[in-house]
Parts: C-alpha cells; sequence; structure tokens
C-alpha cells in the first residue's frame, strides 16, 4: 500500500505537465525554443535522498545518486531530442503568486569535454528555476556547468554561481491544460 500511495504522490495532478520559453543565453546572445515537460514529480523520499547524498559525500555522490533516479521527464530544444530530468518538485509561491518549479538533471558531457577535462567537466548538473503564474505564464532561469551545494540553515540544495550569466527563460508558457 505504501508504493501506492508514493506513486500517487509523484504524478502530476492528472496530466503531464509541459512548458515552452525563449532560452537567451546571457554570455552570448544565442537564443532557442525549448520544452520542459514533467511527467511526473519527484517525491520528498527521492527528494531527501538527493539532499542527504550531497550532505553526507558532496555534489560527485550527488551525481551518481541523481543519474540512478528514474526519468521524470525531459528538457529539449524544440529542434532536438534533449535529455532526462532526474528531478522535478514544486510548490506555491506565498500570497497566491503561482508556483515555483524547479527541475533538474545530470548535464551531458561532450566529447571535447571528456577529452580535455576543462573545469567545467566539475560542474556536471544543468538546473532550472520556473516561476509560473496562476495564468500559466511566466519566467525562468536555466543554469548549466554549475556546482551544487547544500545551504546548512536551510538543508536546500543552492547553486554556487546562480547570479552569474544564467540563461534566462522568457515567454515561460504552461501548455497543458488547466489542472
Amino acid at each position: 500500500m505504501a508504493a501506492a500511495h508514493a506513486r500517487i504522490e509523484a504524478q502530476t495532478s492528472g496530466a503531464p505537465e509541459r512548458f515552452t520559453a525563449l532560452a537567451a543565453n546571457t554570455n552570448n546572445g544565442r537564443s532557442a525554443s525549448v520544452e520542459i515537460a514533467v511527467d511526473r514529480w519527484s517525491t520528498s523520499t527521492e527528494r531527501a535522498t538527493l539532499v542527504a547524498a550531497l550532505r553526507e559525500k558532496g555534489p560527485d555522490k550527488l551525481l551518481s545518486v541523481l543519474q540512478s533516479m528514474p526519468k521524470v521527464g525531459f528538457l529539449r530544444e524544440t529542434s532536438s531530442i534533449g535529455w532526462d530530468l532526474r528531478y522535478a518538485h514544486r510548490e506555491p509561491i506565498p500570497d497566491g503568486g503561482g508556483e515555483r518549479i524547479v527541475v533538474a538533471t545530470d548535464r551531458p558531457i561532450g566529447t571535447w569535454e571528456a577529452i580535455n577535462q576543462p573545469r567545467t567537466v566539475d560542474y556536471p548538473f544543468t538546473v532550472i528555476e520556473l516561476h509560473i503564474k496562476p495564468n500559466g505564464e511566466g519566467e525562468g532561469k536555466m543554469t548549466y556547468a554549475t556546482k551544487i551545494t547544500e545551504d546548512k540553515k536551510t538543508g536546500s540544495i543552492i547553486l554556487e554561481n546562480w547570479g552569474i550569466s544564467p540563461v534566462l527563460l522568457q515567454g515561460v508558457h504552461r501548455d497543458t491544460p488547466n489542472r
């Protein structure tokens, strides 16, 4: 019975969630349309497992735990295949301001990076944070090649370079019919 409860808790409200946005890279000025699809939300147990891995063993252990988690959705440029998301969490924004959505995955390492081992291989995560208003519109940020640490006061996972030249997600739109 507990397994059935966890399965229900992890699902979206009746249907998968889909979001589209224009991703604008503040470093090089390039942009692309992206799709974020959440087929199910991560459970509180999955979230606790990730935080514990980071707390006890650091980012390397977090990476292996994240990679072993089941797929929760995908992220892709609208003209590509994309890659699997391994974590998806949402929470309400206070005072009816909508919801905050965070999705994460391990970042694919390209052949050039694998061979040359630049500093970016030490930052194997892609994290997206969306702020969605009740009308389904919003904004967000995507950070790639980032280091993840723990905020000791709150127990939250935080990004080392969140404020430094992220990819801005503009015109975020929930493509899922009203829930």
